[in-house]
């Protein structure tokens, strides 16, 4: 039986060496062959698995954002929900290795070309809820779309700072606390199931600040085909 390490597992063996060496020496003063010699690869296998220093840093982003896009791609109940559990996702992802993430954020902060870089990627991930909102429920205005993935792309990456910045555990349930309310303020925050019967007659009520597509997402859920 193999005992190799998965091709994940390696790469994230190289992320921490190359971090670990960022937080020690700096940036700019690490070369790539001394990332590799740390992590115990060759250079041209680095070179196989990210295109260069700064691709090592972001390398979580890349795989997260793939996860996503597949995770997103399948059928969701509720649109505005599955947005929730995939930023609660990515959070997960960074509270496993806390000290990691912290090591990253020491990095990027000390680096301005790597900050910039770290705005574009929080940007793609607003994108992808975007995208994904106005592909799941047509005739969604706009500004719905990009107003709710803006509002859980900030409150992701403000609970995620409280984890990053301080030295103590943040349960997920902040998070997920945190985008229940943000669903609520959207008027689309997922009902408890119902106990009334098949042929009962129904009496819909909608906040008035929820958008038009979601209102008639619900009908076409609830109402008889």
């Amino acid at each position: 039986m193999s005992t190799a390490p998965s091709a994940s597992a390696a790469r994230n063996a190289v992320v921490a060496a190359a971090l670990d060496l960022f937080a020690r020496q700096g940036f700019e003063a690490t070369s790539v062959e001394q990332i590799a010699q740390a992590a115990g690869v060759s250079r041209s296998t680095f070179f196989r698995q990210f295109g260069g220093k700064d691709d090592v840093v972001f390398a979580d982003h890349e795989e997260l954002l793939g996860m996503l896009r597949e995770y997103l791609s399948k059928p969701h109940d509720n649109p505005w929900a599955a947005v929730c559990d995939a930023s609660v996702k990515v959070f997960r992802h960074f509270a496993a290795d806390p000290e990691l993430a912290r090591r990253r954020y020491t990095v990027v902060r000390q680096v301005p070309a790597l900050r910039d870089r770290e705005i574009v990627a929080v940007f793609r991930y607003e994108r992808l809820f975007d995208e994904y909102l106005r592909q799941a429920l047509p005739g969604l205005d706009p500004l719905d779309a990009v107003g709710f993935a803006a509002l859980v792309t900030a409150i992701h990456n403000h609970v995620l700072r409280r984890l990053i910045r301080g030295s103590k555990r943040v349960p997920t349930s902040v998070l997920s606390d945190a985008l229940d309310d943000a669903m609520r303020r959207f008027g689309v925050l997922p009902d408890d199931p119902g106990t009334s019967a098949p042929d009962d007659v129904v009496v819909a009520v909608f906040p008035r600040r929820m958008p038009a597509a979601e209102v008639a997402r619900r009908l076409r859920s609830e109402l008889p085909g």
